[in-house]
């Protein structure tokens, strides 16, 4: 999401989350992020509580993505794993457990990802913070074979809802 002639994103905004197991990976990069000319709204945790649980904090920042609270999101828990799988159970949301920068733009412009899952206990501040810029520098490519892909994941997440 560059301005034309700058490195830097437009203003997006961006809703980050984090159990116990990434707190501390969320708490730097939420710095880092502000410094790049977003918008981060915390969606917690605030405090560092081993007893916490992941679904606690992504469930609201996935809902925030769905009700166009934010426009993407960081979700943050010890692998990523259970952030990922918690996402992808609300409508809407895309997520995925991202290790390099190939997955974090190529996600976003040929399956218009919304939400990043890291993994604070198996992955470096540097390189997360590699692959955020990555994600909310990077666009949806929006051509007639993803929209039809996408369309078909919609349909999929709809059976069985009233219409």
């Amino acid at each position: 999401m560059s301005t034309p002639g700058t490195d830097k994103p437009k203003v997006i905004r961006l809703g980050i989350a984090a159990d116990h197991g990434g707190f501390v990976l969320k708490e730097w990069l939420i710095k880092a992020i502000l410094g790049e000319g977003c918008d981060v709204k915390d969606f917690g945790a605030h405090s560092l509580d081993p007893d916490d649980d992941y679904p606690d904090y992504i469930i609201p920042l996935a809902q925030a993505i769905c009700s166009r609270e934010v426009d993407r999101g960081v979700a943050v828990c010890g692998s990523g794993v259970g952030a990922c799988v918690t996402a992808n159970k609300i409508p809407g949301v895309r997520a995925a457990l991202i290790a390099d920068v190939f997955s974090a733009h190529q996600g976003v412009e040929d399956d218009d990802m919304n939400m990043i899952c890291l993994g604070g206990r198996v992955i470096g501040s540097e390189l997360a913070w590699d692959l955020v810029k990555t994600f909310i520098r990077a666009r949806y490519k929006d051509t007639e074979r993803f929209r039809r892909r996408l369309a078909k994941i919609a349909a999929l997440e709809n059976k069985g809802k009233p219409k």
